[in-house]
C-alpha cells in the first residue's frame, strides 16, 4: 500500500509525521510513504533519523494551510500546498490514501474538490471513535458535513455500521440518531425527517431510536449518527471534558496516594493511555473512493503511525467495497 503523509500538517509537524513514517515503514514491509511538504526541512530529519529505504520517498509541496485561514479560500492562493498534493496524488492513483494532522476543514475541502467519492455516496463523513462505559461507539458525522440532508445521515448509519463491525468487532451494531429528547416528534425537521428513512432502512432491526448526548458515553448505541456541527460540537466539548477530568483524577489519585506513588502514577497512565486520541490515530473521511485519516493536530510520532496503520486495515478490511454493496441494497430497498 502506498500513503501519501501530509508530512507539514500538525501543531508539531514536520517531525512527528517522519518518525512516525519511519515506525510504520519499520512495522509494515508491504507498505510505501510519500512525504508531501518542503525538501529543506524533510531531508535533514531523513539525513538524521539514518532512514534510506527506497519505501520512503519525498514530494515537493508549496505552503500549508494555517488554522485561521478559511479553507476554500486558501486551497485557491495556495493550489500546491501539501494537504493539496496529497489530494492529487490520490486523485492520479499514485497513493491509496491520504494521512493529515492539518486543518481538518482543508484536509475535507481539498477532498470534497477531487470528488473522489464511492459509488453512491453523497457526502463523506467522518466516524469517530468515542469512548464509552461498554467500550467504544462510532460518532458520525463530526464536521465534514454541517449541512447534512436526510439521506446523508442513512448513509452515515449505513458507513458508521460497517466501521463499527469491522474495525470496532461491533458484531450487528445498533444505530442511533443523535436528538435533543428520546421521544418521537421531537428535534428539527432533519432529525424527524431522517427518522421517517430510519425506519424504513435494511437495518431497521438494528435501529434503536433517538438517542440524547449522554447517551453517547454510556454507550446506549453502537453507532450515533448526526450532522457534521452537531458532532463537531459534541467531539470538541468531549475533548475538554476529558482533558478536564484527566487533570482532576490526577490531583486526586496522587494527593490520595502519597504512600504509593508508583501505583498512582502507573493507574494515572493505563487511564491516560485508554483515552488518549494518540493511540486512537485518526478519525476516516469514509465514503473516499481511497481512504482518508484525519489526525489531531497535537499528534506526536505514535499518532501518525496509528493513522498509518488504520489506513491499511481499512483496504485490508476492504471497507470501501463493502459500503459500496451496502449503500446500493439500501437504494434498491428505498426505491421499492
Amino acid at each position: 500500500m502506498r500513503i501519501a503523509l501530509d508530512a507539514m500538517g500538525g501543531d508539531f509537524a514536520p517531525g512527528p509525521n517522519v518518525d512516525g513514517a519511519i515506525a510504520a515503514l519499520n512495522e509494515f514491509p508491504d507498505l510505501e510513504v510519500v512525504l508531501v511538504g518542503d525538501p529543506r526541512q524533510l531531508e535533514p530529519l531523513l539525513t538524521a533519523s539514518g532512514y534510506s529505504g527506497a519505501r520512503l520517498t519525498v514530494r515537493e509541496a508549496d505552503g500549508t494551510i494555517g488554522m485561521d485561514e478559511k479553507p476554500t479560500e486558501a486551497l485557491r492562493k495556495k493550489p500546491n500546498c501539501s494537504i493539496a498534493v496529497c489530494w492529487q496524488l490520490m486523485a492520479a492513483r499514485e497513493v491509496q490514501a491520504v494521512v493529515s494532522a492539518g486543518h481538518t476543514g482543508a484536509v475535507v475541502a481539498a477532498g470534497l474538490k477531487t470528488r473522489l467519492f464511492l459509488k453512491g455516496v453523497k457526502r463523506p463523513g467522518i466516524a469517530v471513535p468515542m469512548p464509552t462505559l461498554k467500550g467504544k461507539s462510532v460518532l458520525m458525522d463530526v464536521g465534514a458535513n454541517p449541512a447534512a440532508r436526510p439521506e446523508h445521515l442513512l448513509q452515515y448509519g449505513v458507513m458508521g455500521s460497517i466501521y463499527a463491525r469491522e474495525i470496532l468487532g461491533v458484531t450487528n451494531p445498533t444505530v442511533g440518531l443523535m436528538n435533543i429528547g428520546s421521544e418521537d416528534g421531537k428535534g428539527n425537521d432533519l432529525v424527524r425527517d431522517t427518522q421517517l428513512l430510519f425506519d424504513r432502512c435494511t437495518f431497521q432491526d438494528r435501529y434503536f431510536g433517538n438517542v440524547e448526548g449522554r447517551d453517547l458515553y454510556h454507550g446506549l448505541t453502537d453507532v450515533v449518527i448526526c450532522e457534521g456541527f452537531v458532532g463537531n460540537v459534541l467531539l470538541k466539548a468531549a475533548e475538554g471534558m476529558a482533558d478536564m477530568f484527566m487533570k482532576t483524577i490526577a490531583q486526586e489519585i496522587f494527593a490520595t496516594l502519597q504512600n504509593e506513588k508508583h501505583l498512582a502514577e502507573q493507574a494515572f497512565r493505563n487511564l491516560d493511555k485508554r483515552y488518549q486520541y494518540h493511540e486512537a490515530g485518526g478519525a476516516p473521511l469514509l465514503g473516499i473512493d481511497g481512504s482518508c485519516i484525519i489526525c489531531h493536530g497535537s499528534s506526536n510520532a505514535r499518532s501518525i503511525f496509528n493513522a498509518l496503520r488504520i489506513s491499511i486495515t481499512l483496504q485490508a478490511k476492504q471497507i470501501n467495497e463493502q459500503i459500496v454493496a451496502e449503500l446500493d441494497r439500501e437504494e434498491s430497498n428505498l426505491a421499492a
